[in-house]
């Protein structure tokens, strides 16, 4: 994507970066109201996370569902996305004639065939292309395409389907423009926390806040299982653990401390927390999370050259 295009007009021949040319034509991005009436955004996929950031979109404000289209396959129960008055079609290129930022929430290994499919229509349209599909490079992607196109690639985590309580970052292609970027934030900050970064670093993002879910569910299941033992009765004692997490993470997000020093806040000396801590502590809590994380980025680093 770097070096020099010339583009060939009626009576000149115009010399310009490829940078240059996507800024002129990029989008308008503005705020509020203006901008939920200047963008319209389309969706590859009608899926759980098609649905909610499609419902995060719109109860943010960001779009008005009026301007809101996702396509999936006619025999595909779309009820839950059409609810949140998201216009749905069966073909993908009738969403991408209607949008100027379309997402891709489809399976890693379709991404390329939707790609080709509507490689003709991102040109022409100058198309914004999200893509949210797990594993795929940029690299990739823009092989998939005819010609150049803005690209940005998201990892969002599965809270991502309760607005506000996601995880997730993006890195844009090299063409892509400082306004595609702010709008991206925009979007995806509707979600939860939003983060931009280098694509390197986006395995050891899958490893950390996209595997991590399940690592705290397995936290949770453990915690209520302790309770258990002791005598909880199962429901309160799940409660009990999964709103334990729950407020401890809004600790650590809402004031900025580092989370040891609110766990010693927490243990007094001789008390029942510090003797808890060193049991975590002689069953390796510690080495093994930060062991789970190095495992699955890895893995995820190794998923990608497949692709």
């Amino acid at each position: 994507m770097s070096g020099i295009w010339i583009l060939k007009q009626e009576n000149c021949t115009v010399m310009v970066s490829p940078s240059a040319f996507f800024r002129a034509h990029s989008l308008e991005i503005t705020s509020g109201a203006e901008m939920a009436q200047t963008n319209t955004v389309g969706f590859v996929g009608a899926g759980k996370m098609a649905t909610a950031m499609a419902k995060g979109f719109i109860e943010s404000g960001l779009f008005h569902s009026s301007n809101t289209f996702a396509s999936c396959p006619a025999n595909w129960d779309s009820s839950e996305i059409q609810e949140a008055g998201v216009t749905v079609y069966d073909e993908n290129a009738q969403v991408a004639e209607k949008v100027n930022i379309l997402i891709l929430a489809v399976k890693p290994d379709v991404v390329k065939e939707v790609l080709q499919e509507l490689s003709a229509t991102i040109a022409k349209r100058n198309l914004l292309v999200i893509s949210v599909a797990a594993g795929v490079a940029i690299e990739s992607m823009e092989k998939a395409l005819e010609k150049p196109a803005r690209i940005i690639r998201v990892m969002p985590n599965t809270p991502a389907l309760y607005p506000g309580y996601g995880a997730c970052v993006f890195c844009p292609n090299s063409i892509c423009t400082s306004e595609d970027a702010a709008l991206a934030e925009k979007m995806f900050s509707s979600l939860g926390f939003c983060s931009q970064i280098d694509e390197k670093l986006i395995d050891a993002v899958t490893g950390l806040s996209g595997s991590g879910p399940a690592y705290v569910f397995t936290f949770i299941e453990a915690l209520s299982d302790g309770g258990v033992k002791m005598g909880l009765p199962r429901d309160l004692s799940t409660k009990l653990a999964a709103q334990t997490v729950l407020g401890a993470a809004k600790m650590v997000t809402a004031s900025g401390t580092h989370p040891a020093v609110l766990r010693d806040a927490v243990a007094s000396p001789g008390g029942t927390t510090i003797h808890g801590l060193h049991a975590l502590e002689q069953g390796g809590l510690r080495n093994a999370v930060i062991n789970a994380v190095e495992a699955a980025t890895k893995r995820s680093t190794e998923m990608g050259k497949g692709k």
